[in-house]
């Protein structure tokens, strides 16, 4: 139940990569203990946006999940972002 990766960015990757991988983190938490997952679909440097799925789909919680947890956790390694986008999967956003 503790295999869940540890967010350690890679210092060399750029930062696309570094977004990637930080998202693949929160997912496996996510994913483990919730029942949903989050997938990074689009980052241009400023704004990040993320699909929602599984679990996390029609979940009233879904909002603060991406509020709190997954934005909250995305500005402590990258302070510059302006904003996080959520669509759910499959509504064809």
């Amino acid at each position: 139940m503790n295999d869940i990766p540890k967010y350690d960015p890679d210092t060399g990757a750029d930062e696309k990569t570094r977004m990637k991988g930080l998202i693949e983190a929160l997912s496996a938490y996510i994913e483990q203990f919730h029942g949903g997952y989050v997938r990074m679909v689009d980052y241009d440097g400023k704004i990040l946006t993320v699909e929602l799925g599984g679990a996390c789909v029609g979940c009233p919680l879904s909002t603060a999940t991406l509020g709190g947890w997954i934005e909250g956790n995305v500005r402590q390694f990258f302070p510059g972002i302006q904003k996080v986008i959520g669509i759910e999967a499959g509504s064809g956003e």
